[in-house]
């Protein structure tokens, strides 16, 4: 199992920043997301948080790092697709703060990654503490920090192998197997697990990055043109990732008719 965590600052209110993460998917740098469908939303009537239950579905691939690790066939033989993520949050308007909770939902016998972030809302020096609404504009008295941590976990061949365990405690039969050729012969379940898991810390750090360059343009677009703003940049991503999915004979062909029309 390994392990990040990153600590960061956005200069912008605790309601424009919870708002923000809501409305985050699609921006210029999250084009691999390609739909988010709400499946569970509440308030609790005893601690009036919200409960946030979402699904992404994104375009993915096995990062060819990992699939060289994997045995002959796993993976895909593109080594690409779409896969899930499930998203839980929890937010609390009053004091200030929200947590959230990202897992995959496809490929966690290869690896599980799963992200805790929590959002909490910091007064400035000398403001008075009291929530600051969008406070979009210059004179907002409180800033936002995330503190992000991804767990990361892999538990490749640890099914055959408690498998076998299982088989020998039933039967007694502890002779020791003909050692197999080829792909376990250089590398212990142990060490390819490491492996993956390594991978996937070294890809999160990127991937953190986008995430942080995301979330400021829609915070961006929400202080320049509000809801409207981030809606027409929606709309704007939305389209991009449509024209990047059409493959480019279509993109070819639309591109002669629209010179036809005119």
């Amino acid at each position: 199992m390994k392990f990040f965590e990153n600590l960061y600052t956005y200069e912008y209110s605790f309601p424009a920043v919870s708002l923000a993460y809501f409305l985050r998917y699609p921006n210029p740098y999250s084009r691999h997301v390609l739909t988010t469908d709400v499946i569970d939303r509440y308030v609790d009537p005893a601690t009036h948080r919200l409960h946030t239950t979402r699904i992404h579905l994104k375009k993915s691939k096995v990062p060819s790092g990992i699939l060289k690790l994997l045995p002959k066939g796993i993976g895909g033989s593109d080594n690409s697709g779409q896969s899930y993520i499930l998203e839980t949050t929890v937010v609390d308007v009053k004091e200030g703060w929200m947590e959230s909770e990202s897992r995959n939902m496809e490929w966690t016998g290869i690896l599980s990654v799963v992200e805790r972030q929590v959002y909490r809302r910091q007064p400035l020096e000398g403001s008075q503490e009291k929530l600051d609404g969008l406070s979009l504009d210059d004179k907002r008295t409180e800033r936002t920090t995330v503190n992000t941590t991804v767990t990361f976990r892999s538990r490749f061949g640890q099914g055959k192998l408690l498998g076998r365990r299982k088989t020998e405690d039933l039967t007694g039969d502890y002779e020791e197997e003909t050692p197999k050729r080829g792909f376990f012969t250089s590398l212990s379940t142990a060490g390819i697990q490491r492996t993956i898991e390594l991978i996937g810390l070294n890809r999160t750090r990127d991937a953190i990055l986008k995430s942080k360059q995301g979330m400021n343009v829609v915070l961006e677009r929400l202080r320049s043109g509000g809801i409207v703003g981030v809606l027409d940049g929606m709309r704007q991503d939305r389209e991009a990732i449509a024209v990047g999915t059409e493959g480019p004979w279509k993109r070819v062909w639309l591109a002669g008719n629209s010179d036809n029309d005119d």
